[in-house]
């Protein structure tokens, strides 16, 4: 089956945003003139996905909003001749792409957020996007390298990078044994070891493609790390049953879950915006000064 649902976990609290993310969800956070959860939603879309699945909370009703029509604000455009922010409006979401939306009434971890989308997902592979992690792919995205390795697999696919040994403490790491391909099946994935214990120092970044088995398996997992139900621990229990890619994919990734991540977006973005990249790049050039 092909590949045309996507989950998006955004019932976070967005607690390192503090107090930005108080009555503002982190995912509607700006990077330059599109919120986070744009770009992770264009990615999806430019990847073939056609169903958009939002897991949410009570308040995040901002995300929902985004992505509905904003039928004074259109019309206000269209009365002043502002073509084309009222094309950028309309655009946000295109023709023959859908949106759901569920909520998870309380924060569980990120296992039982994707769980929480069983029932719109059913008996089919799906993705999951993070919106923390923007991910500037080229020409191809990352979800459309992932798609690919699908498409020859039938096989899960896990989005992984080299990360700093010091920092497996903040990721689910994972083992693909001795082979420097950028695409190899998984040997073992351990969420937030210690530097010591880590397998590797191959980092899984906010990206996933699964079969419809991690449902099952979640359902079935207690709490791990941090008290929460990790994805991490089901897709191990999924790599005893059938095989689990992983793969480097071409891109370059933001942590846009922290406040160094997101500055160091923001200027990347800006620097390569064809409004503003000329005038930015001499205001960062006078700041260096």
């Amino acid at each position: 089956m092909r590949v045309t649902k996507a989950v998006f976990p955004v019932a976070g609290l967005g607690t390192r945003f503090l107090p930005a993310t108080k009555a503002n969800p982190k995912e509607m956070m700006p990077i330059v003139d599109k919120p986070l959860i744009q770009y992770a939603v264009e990615e999806a879309v430019r990847a073939g996905i056609t169903e958009l699945i939002f897991v949410t909370s009570s308040s995040k009703r901002a995300i929902e909003d985004h992505f509905d029509t904003n039928y004074e604000l259109e019309a206000n455009l269209f009365e002043r001749g502002k073509h084309e922010l009222l094309e950028a409006v309309r655009g946000i979401l295109p023709d023959g792409v859908s949106c759901a939306y569920i909520r998870q009434k309380s924060p569980q971890g990120l296992g039982h957020a994707v769980l929480c989308a069983k029932q719109l997902v059913m008996n089919e592979p799906f993705a999951v996007l993070l919106a923390d992690d923007l991910i500037d792919g080229g020409k191809s995205s990352c979800l459309q390298q992932m798609i690919e390795v699908y498409n020859q697999t039938k096989n899960s696919v896990i989005a992984v990078e080299r990360i700093p040994l010091s920092e497996t403490k903040k990721y689910g790491v994972v083992d693909i044994g001795d082979s420097q391909a950028l695409r190899a099946p998984l040997q073992a994935i351990v969420e937030k070891p210690n530097p010591d214990n880590a397998p590797s120092n191959l980092g899984v970044v906010g990206r996933y493609i699964l079969t419809p088995r991690i449902f099952s398996l979640l359902e079935k997992t207690t709490q791990g790390s941090g008290g929460e139900i990790q994805l991490t621990d089901a897709i191990a229990k999924l790599l005893k049953e059938e095989p689990v890619q992983a793969l480097r994919f071409e891109g370059k990734r933001y942590d846009c879950g922290s406040k160094l991540g997101y500055l160091e977006a923001t200027i990347a973005y800006a620097l390569k915006h064809p409004e503003l990249a000329e005038d930015f790049k001499l205001c960062l050039q006078g700041f260096i000064q």
